[in-house]
This record gives structure tokens, C-alpha cells and sequence, in this order.
């Protein structure tokens, strides 16, 4: 996730954006004019057509009515993609953002590399196009893969303000550990939900590369009105910076510096 400067080798690994809300039922006639708003930065689209199946173990000479089987017609998604590989999926009731590209969120002189620029970009033309008034929800989630230069509890207590029950269980022994915890917070008079995920892996998943601590945070607010969904994203960003920097020791700042 972000921090207060950019890093030579920051730690965040993917940073994601949702907002859902009604189902817009007049949304494809839509499509078309959001289509243009954002193809000078979303070059590549497809249409996914998802379909859903009906499982049944019946005999020959079974019949089903119509009315008793749920609507088969499937769920369009829209899905365009960034030179830079940042896909944008919209559907009747959501739009969401993946980004393993964008490692800050509003530093820096470069707008194409903020995540909250491209946010502003895509979820303001989407808001004016759909002339949407609520949101149902807004969720923005950061991965970090931190560095653990060494898999034992000395090393994760100089690096981290670690939730792991170090003191009980030695992680050098750990096949797996795992530690997650929801809460609410309040920022700017609003209440927010906050999930916090420590988990161990590695720095390069499927390698013998250096062991990390994964760190998810997921933030969210329900039931919203749509004007106030790029400040509710800053609010989201700044509870997710207060808990990664609250997590991280010096070490880590000294290994995102590059030393």
C-alpha cells in the first residue's frame, strides 16, 4: 500500500476498488458513451457473457416448469483493460478496479500513476453516464508482501507490530499462520468496517525466493451518496495507511528504500 513517500521497492502488491450498487437496468445502453469517456486509457475491451447453469439429476420423463427455474439468462460484464494492465470490470450492479501497476495513491508528479486519479477518472464518467444517485457500497483493499529476511520470531518482532502468537507458537515451525480481525472506525463522522490479514508466504509466490509476511486490508462503508465516494475512498486509503504504518518497523522502510 501507499506511504507518506514513494519507495524504490514499495511493498504493495495489488490495490483494488469496488463500488456496487441497484441493479441499473437500462446500464447497456450506457455502455457505448462510458466505452468512449475512458478508451484513450482502457484500450482494450471484451464483453464476458456469464452464464448461469441449472444442475439437475432427473429421469426421462421428468419435466420442469419454466417458472421454477431460475433465470438462466446470465450476467454481462464489461471488461476493459489499461496499457498497463490495470483491469476495470462493470457490471449491472458493480464496478470494480485491479491494479498491480499502481504503487501510490496520491504522491508524486505523475497523475497515471495514482490510483486515486484513475479512480476519479473511471468512477466520475461512470457516475455521470449512469446518473447514479446511491451507492450500495465502497471497498478498496491493498496486499502488501513485506519482507522476512528470516523465517523466526526475532526477526518478525524487529520488522513488525505483528498480531502472530509469537509467543506461544515459533513461526519457524509454522506450515501455516494466520491471523485476521474486522472492526469498525470512525473518520470524518462516518463509520467505516476495516478488515486487517496478516498471513505468511512468499516474497515470489511458487519460488524459494525471501520469505514475506502478507499484509490485506480491506476497507468498506455502506449505503452512501455517489457525490461523496471519491472523499469516502480518501477516508479509506488514510484508516488503511494508519494500520499498515502501525504495523511496519524501520527495518521494512530501510528495505523499501532499497538498502
Amino acid at each position: 500500500m501507499v506511504t507518506p513517500k514513494i519507495y524504490s521497492r514499495p511493498t504493495v502488491r495489488q490495490v483494488i476498488f469496488q463500488i456496487r450498487y441497484p441493479n441499473l437496468f437500462y446500464l447497456e445502453s450506457k455502455i457505448g458513451d462510458m466505452q468512449q469517456k475512458i478508451m484513450r486509457y482502457f484500450p482494450k475491451s471484451e464483453l464476458i457473457q456469464r452464464q448461469k447453469l441449472l444442475l439437475a439429476n432427473v429421469g426421462p420423463d421428468f419435466r420442469i416448469d419454466p417458472k421454477d427455474v431460475e433465470d438462466t439468462s446470465g450476467n454481462k460484464i464489461w471488461k476493459f483493460e489499461s496499457k498497463n494492465n490495470v483491469v476495470l470490470n462493470i457490471t449491472t450492479n458493480s464496478l470494480d478496479m485491479t491494479s498491480e501497476f499502481h504503487k501510490t495513491y496520491d504522491l508524486g508528479d505523475n497523475d497515471s500513476k495514482k490510483f486515486k486519479k484513475t479512480i476519479e477518472l473511471v468512477v466520475g464518467a461512470f457516475i455521470e453516464l449512469a446518473t447514479l444517485p446511491i451507492i450500495n457500497r465502497i471497498g478498496l483493499r491493498y496486499i502488501d508482501f513485506c519482507p522476512l529476511p528470516a523465517k523466526n520470531n526475532e526477526t518478525i518482532k524487529q520488522w513488525y507490530n505483528s498480531k502472530f502468537p509469537i509467543d506461544r507458537f515459533e513461526i519457524a515451525d509454522a506450515q501455516e499462520m494466520a491471523f485476521r480481525a474486522v472492526i469498525h472506525k470512525n473518520k470524518n463522522g462516518r463509520a467505516y468496517n476495516l478488515g486487517y490479514m496478516e498471513s505468511l508466504g512468499k516474497m515470489k509466490p511458487d519460488s524459494k525466493n525471501i520469505d514475506a509476511l502478507i499484509l490485506d486490508f480491506d476497507g468498506s462503508i455502506s449505503d452512501i451518496d455517489a457525490v461523496d465516494y471519491l472523499s469516502i475512498t480518501d477516508d479509506l486509503h488514510i484508516l488503511i495507511a494508519e494500520e499498515y504504518h502501525a504495523t511496519i518497523k524501520q527495518p521494512v522502510y530501510d528495505w523499501m528504500e532499497g538498502e
